[in-house]
């Protein structure tokens, strides 16, 4: 899987290399899978698919709180796969306005491995390569 920024709002393709794009960071990915992993954040950019909509008219649509929709917003974004736009109403109303980067994603084992090879730290809901508070094999109690 490779990917590269394709558009002045800074989305991700993900591509093959004959493409042109370049491997993503481990870390690059792990912010992607997340912002992917959940079902109101699936929900929210299929309601995006194709148009930008008003923050208040998303949150009726996706039928959550608005502090709850800019919890899984800001999620999207930083995975860049969402953009925000504040603009004024005729009669002086700050509107924001959220809309799809457009993005492709292609995945394969061997691009996996690649990127797995830049992570700098372990994922932070794991501790040295198990989950926290287990013990590995041949730890001692104390």
């Amino acid at each position: 899987m490779l990917y590269e920024r394709f558009d002045h709002k800074g989305g991700w393709k993900i591509n093959e290399r004959q493409n042109g794009g370049v491997l993503p960071s481990g870390e690059t990915l792990i912010k992607i899978f997340d912002a992917l992993s959940n079902p109101h954040r699936l929900k929210i950019l299929s309601l995006l698919m194709g148009r930008r909509v008003h923050v208040s008219q998303l949150a009726r649509e996706a039928k959550i709180s608005r502090p709850l929709l800019y919890m899984h917003l800001k999620r999207l974004e930083d995975a860049g796969l969402v953009t925000s736009k504040m603009e004024l109403s005729p009669d002086g109303k700050a509107l924001n306005y959220y809309e799809i980067i457009p993005f492709s994603l292609h995945l394969t084992p061997e691009n996996l491995a690649e990127a797995a090879k830049t992570l700098s730290v372990l994922h932070p809901r794991h501790e040295s390569g198990r989950a926290k508070g287990r013990k590995s094999e041949g730890e001692d109690e104390q």
